[in-house]
């Protein structure tokens, strides 16, 4: 059975920092893309960066690209999104997710997390 437990989660004020972990188990780590996905009250869930297995090839949303940094741990079965210059609008519940296709950019992939809450105070 796949699991995926986030944490790191909290408040922090406007330009500050956190990390997110996500701690895999029950799948092969290696050969899954990972990703971090967040969704606020009456949203749809929004895709926000991924890695493929290697660390090689990785997506970032727009929205986030230049604040926030993806990266895995193959030997310890995590990933990270490093998180800095944080704003009000990155306010939501991170999801951490796994697929096996090789990399995804969209908000359809396999395995979910139960998600972090990470609230944003200007």
């Amino acid at each position: 059975q796949v699991q995926l437990v986030e944490s790191g989660g909290g408040l922090v004020q406007a330009g500050g920092s956190l990390r997110l972990s996500c701690a895999a188990s029950g799948l092969t780590f290696s050969r899954y893309a990972m990703g971090w996905l967040r969704q606020t009250p009456g949203k749809e869930r929004e895709f926000v960066a991924a890695i493929n297995w290697s660390g090689g090839s990785i997506y970032y949303a727009d929205s986030v690209k230049g604040r926030f940094t993806i990266s895995r741990d193959n030997a310890k079965n995590t990933v990270h999104l490093q998180m800095n210059s944080l704003k009000p609008e990155d306010t939501a519940v991170y999801y951490c997710a796994a697929d096996p296709a090789p990399i995804r950019n969209d908000k359809f992939w396999d395995y979910w997390g139960q998600g972090t809450q990470v609230s944003v105070s200007s």
